[in-house]
């Protein structure tokens, strides 16, 4: 057995178990056996159906059939006749976790992660009774989030501690004697000393819920438009199961969760979907395309971040929670600095207030980050990001000043959006130790990395960027050193159209919303007050330097940067937000 693989779930897995748990009923008939427990290989209890098998179906009644088969064998094991126990030892994703829902009871590891519902993430609805469970144990408004919420906001997942406050489980053990401790819990369930007590379970026929239902699956509709403006039909179909099966049989909803399952996999939406997550996500993720031999990687032990305003703060605050090594910030006065670490020291205090980290893990991050307003501080740095102004002259200034300071070995490297690495490169003594390192805002939720490669920058340079990135868990793509590299060319082109409409004359907000049907996150405007206008101005500068009327720069905007103006959005009268009239037509 390959303990590196998680196991999934396909039709002839499916049958396997199936026939497994048809020998236990059996027994359990017979009275040889007083309970079941089902648990994984180490770190992985399942990892969900087998989405190479299902992306390959061929029409709705292949997979009709799957959806039934999974509600088949799942049923056996809600219906052993003896108690059913899911210890879940690790990753329990989808039908995974349907797995120790469908049991009679849950234990969690305190090291488990990635537990999720994810199937709205990748166009389909938790198929195998998930959707009629999950809000009975928990209550409808949880349910919402795991199943919904969650997967919408970067498919977002659960440890172990948070399924077990949830309710999902109703035991939670350390990681160390996991399966032992479990198995003498179950004891004590099968002989009746022990009740477990599930504080977040309803009765869907309580005339009291049924407000709390349909409030639920509302809240779910009108976080969903806000999120994707329907463009996708899975999450709003998660939301029609929900509200429909609270009168239902588990039988009924059975039916409806199979026959919605079935058409969401003939969709252009699923199918785009799993081809993005399984061939461009995670295959790449793991083998990105021209990364080096990681055996070239060098150890990074110290990193310095050259900057200290918010997004060389949340920088270092990403290097010290994924990579647990020491980071320096420095700025032109202390002022800065002082800012930029408390920054970082008021994130983790949120953190730790939202029970996202543990005491003991906030006291480390929080000593790992320091300022100093002398770069003499990245004397014994092995990697040093910067994160100033989108100025070329600037940020080469800045690396002339470090590299003057650092050992030969130190890699330096870029978070610049648009401008040329090769130009940053030219004046230093080792060109080849330079490499783009380019984040999206916000840095702890965006999953992309762009790792650039100028002509110059080394294997054994560019085999770390990568193994970093593997670090901080971002997705890394190498990209060509070309004026605003992959992402920023194509959202400057689309943003620009919609900045060219408002500038002829096409209200803001028409403008703003005309690409909704996208799905898109947020519009635009909201975009560009995000990252701010003089950078969107300045990128946008960039990209027509290089091809011209392709990339038009847009007149209103300088002059609202020329008037201090950093967001097309301003305060109404009313205290909302507004979008701001153009200066001129």
């Amino acid at each position: 057995m390959d303990h590196s693989k998680p196991t999934t779930l396909g039709p002839n897995t499916l049958v396997e178990l199936g026939t497994v748990l048809e020998v236990l009923k059996e027994r359990a008939a017979r009275g040889e056996i007083v309970g079941v427990g089902v648990t994984g290989k180490p770190y992985f209890l399942v990892a969900g159906a087998d989405l190479s098998a299902v992306k390959s179906l061929e029409n709705r009644d292949h997979g009709l059939w799957i959806a039934q088969l999974g509600h088949d064998v799942y049923a056996t094991l809600a219906n052993l006749g003896v108690p059913s126990f899911a210890f879940i030892n690790g990753v329990a994703l989808g039908g995974g976790l349907e797995i120790a829902l469908q049991s009679t009871y849950r234990t969690v590891s305190t090291g488990a992660g990635a537990l999720a519902l994810p199937e709205a993430f990748i166009g389909l609805v938790p198929g195998w009774g998930g959707v009629y469970i999950l809000p009975r144990l928990i209550g409808p408004e949880n349910a919402v989030k795991v199943m919904v919420e969650n997967p919408l906001s970067n498919n977002r997942s659960l440890n172990g501690p948070q399924a077990f406050q949830l309710g999902i489980a109703d035991a939670l053990f350390e990681p160390a004697d996991f399966l032992e401790q479990s198995l003498a819990w179950a004891a004590t369930v099968i002989t009746g000393e022990t009740v477990p007590e599930r504080a977040n379970s309803v009765d869907p026929t309580d005339p009291t819920v049924a407000g709390r239902w349909s409030a639920a699956v509302a809240a779910g509709r009108t976080f969903v438009e806000a999120k994707t403006s329907n463009a996708s039909p899975a999450p709003a179909k998660v939301l029609d199961i929900l509200e429909a099966n609270r009168t239902m049989s588990q039988a009924d909803s059975a039916v409806l969760e199979c026959e919605t399952l079935a058409g969401l996999m003939q969709t252009d939406e699923f199918r785009a979907t799993v081809y993005a997550f399984l061939d461009l996500v995670q295959k790449r993720s793991k083998r990105p395309a021209g990364a080096p031999d990681r055996k070239l990687a060098r150890p990074v032990t110290k990193i310095g971040v050259v900057g200290a305003g918010l997004m060389a703060s949340q920088l270092a605050l990403l290097f010290a929670r994924q990579l647990k090594v020491p980071v320096v910030m420095t700025d032109i006065d202390q002022a800065r600095v002082d800012k930029g670490v408390g920054y970082v020291h008021a994130e983790v205090d949120k953190l730790l207030g939202k029970k996202r980290i543990s005491q003991d893990a906030a006291n480390r991050t929080r000593a790992l980050v320091t300022g100093s307003v002398s770069k003499e501080a990245f004397a014994d740095a092995d990697f040093v990001i910067e994160a100033v102004f989108e100025e070329l002259n600037v940020k080469k200034q800045v690396f002339a000043e470090v590299e003057a300071i650092v050992s030969p070995d130190c890699i330096l490297a870029t978070n610049t959006s648009s401008l040329s690495v090769t130009a940053m490169a030219e004046d230093l003594a080792h060109p080849e130790r330079l490499v783009g390192f380019h984040f999206f805002n916000p840095v702890a939720v965006m999953p992309l990395l762009e790792i650039v490669r100028a002509p110059r920058t080394d294997d054994a340079v560019l085999a770390t960027a990568f193994e970093l990135a593997k670090g901080l868990k971002k997705t890394a793509v190498l990209v060509k050193d070309a004026p605003a590299f992959v992402v920023n060319r194509i959202l400057l082109r689309l943003m620009g159209e919609v900045t060219a409409a408002f500038d002829e004359g096409t209200p803001a907000e028409v403008a703003d919303t005309s690409l909704r049907p996208m799905g898109l996150p947020m519009t635009p405007f909201t975009l560009g007050a995000m990252v701010g206008l003089p950078v969107a101005q300045h990128v946008q500068e960039s990209l027509h330097a290089a091809f011209g009327d392709r990339f038009a720069v847009s007149t209103n905007l300088q002059k609202l940067i020329e008037n201090g103006v950093k967001s097309l959005w301003a305060p109404a009268a009313d205290g909302s937000q507004e979008i701001r009239s153009p200066p001129c037509r």
